[in-house]
C-alpha cells in the first residue's frame, strides 16, 4: 500500500527539480516565448501633425545638410564658450531649427529666457518654433509678450540665417513678431485677432516681399470670415511688376485671386515629386477653390499638400488645419 505513495513522492521531487532548474535559467535569460525587446529612444524632435500623425525627419539634400551641420557646430562652439550671450543663444537655436531640430531649439530658447526673461527677440524665435511644432497657444503667448517688450525698442533688420539670392536681409524684428502672431491666430482659427495682428504687421512691411507675405495671410483671413470687400481692397496694391526677391509663391497666389493667373497654371508650378505639391503656393490654390465653392477640388489639393516632405512650412500647417475643419463639416 505504501509503494504508490513513494512513487508519487519521487514524481513530485522530480517535477520540483525541473521547475527549479527552469526558474534558475529564467534568471539568466527570458523564456523563448518572450524575446528581448530593446527600448526605443524617444526622438526629442518628434513632431505630431494636427491630424495626429507622426511627421518624418526634416528632409534635406546631403550638401545642404552638411553645410547646415557645419554652421550648427560653429554656433554650438560659440555658445559653449559664452553660454550667457544673447546672440549666441539665438543663433545656436536658429541653427538647430534649420536642421529640423525644433524642440531642441525651443528648449534652448527657454534656457535663454531664464537668463533674459524680457527678451522680445528670444520670445519671437520661440514663438515661431512653437508654430512649427503645432503649439499655437504657446506661440501666441510668446509673441504677445514679444510685442509688449518690443514696444519701446528701436526696430532693426533681422539678419538672415538662410540668405536669399541677393544675400540681402529683408525682414525686421517687429515685422516678424506681428507676422508670426497673425499666422498663429489664423492657424488657431481666431480670425478677428489675426486681422488686428496683420494690420499692425503692415506698418512694418517696408518692402514688396514683406507686403505680399502679410497681404497673403491677411487676405485669406478676410475670406475666411466672408468679408469679400475688405479682401478685395487688399488686392488693389498687388500687381505683376513688384520687386519680389523671396516671396514669389505668396505673390503668385495673390495674383490668382486677382484673376491674373489661372489655377491650372499655378498648379503646374507647384508640382513636386510623388504627386505632392509645394505647400506655400498650393495652399493658396486650394483656398481659392474652397472660397469659390469647389470644396472637393480644394480638399484634393490639400491632401496632395500633405504628401510633401515640407511639413514645417506654414502652407502645410494651414492645410492640416483646413483638413481638420473640413472633416468636421
Amino acid at each position: 500500500m505504501q509503494k504508490p505513495l513513494l512513487f508519487g513522492c519521487l514524481i513530485f521531487t522530480f517535477l520540483s527539480g525541473c521547475l527549479e532548474t527552469q526558474s534558475s535559467k529564467g534568471q539568466d535569460s527570458p523564456p523563448l516565448t518572450q524575446p528581448v525587446v530593446e527600448p526605443q529612444e524617444e526622438d526629442p524632435n518628434q513632431v505630431t501633425s494636427l491630424l495626429g500623425t507622426a511627421l518624418p525627419e526634416k528632409a534635406l539634400p546631403a550638401k545642404v545638410k552638411q553645410r547646415r551641420q557645419a554652421q550648427l557646430d560653429e554656433a554650438r562652439q560659440k555658445y559653449e564658450r559664452t553660454p550667457d550671450s544673447l546672440e549666441n543663444i539665438i543663433w545656436y537655436g536658429r541653427r538647430l531649427a534649420y536642421l529640423g531640430r525644433y524642440n531642441e531649439a525651443i528648449h534652448l530658447y527657454s534656457v535663454g529666457l531664464d537668463l533674459f526673461p524680457d527678451s522680445y527677440r528670444l520670445l519671437r524665435h520661440r514663438g515661431h518654433r512653437y508654430i512649427t511644432v503645432r503649439k499655437f497657444g504657446e506661440a501666441i503667448e510668446d509673441l504677445q509678450r514679444a510685442a509688449f517688450y518690443a514696444r519701446p525698442a528701436a526696430n532693426a533688420i533681422e539678419k538672415d540665417g538662410l540668405p536669399n539670392r541677393l544675400n540681402k536681409p529683408l525682414s525686421n524684428t517687429k515685422f516678424n513678431i506681428w507676422y508670426h502672431l497673425g499666422v498663429a491666430y489664423y492657424l488657431k482659427g481666431n480670425y478677428d485677432k489675426a486681422i488686428s495682428a496683420f494690420k499692425k504687421c503692415m506698418t512694418f512691411a517696408n518692402n514688396d516681399d514683406l507686403m505680399v507675405a502679410t497681404t497673403n495671410w491677411f487676405h485669406l483671413t478676410y475670406r475666411k470670415i466672408g468679408n469679400q470687400e475688405a479682401a478685395d481692397q487688399l488686392l488693389q496694391k498687388i500687381h505683376r511688376r513688384m520687386d519680389i526677391i523671396e516671396n514669389y509663391s505668396y505673390h503668385q497666389q495673390l495674383l490668382l485671386f486677382k484673376g491674373v493667373y489661372t489655377d491650372k497654371t499655378l498648379l503646374e508650378r507647384a508640382e513636386q515629386e510623388n504627386n505632392a505639391l509645394n505647400p506655400t503656393l498650393s495652399y493658396g490654390i486650394a483656398s481659392w477653390h474652397i472660397f469659390n465653392g469647389n470644396i472637393p477640388e480644394g480638399k484634393n489639393i490639400l491632401e496632395r499638400i500633405l504628401l510633401s516632405p515640407n511639413w514645417d512650412s506654414f502652407g502645410y500647417i494651414a492645410a492640416e488645419a483646413d483638413m481638420l475643419s473640413l472633416s468636421n463639416l
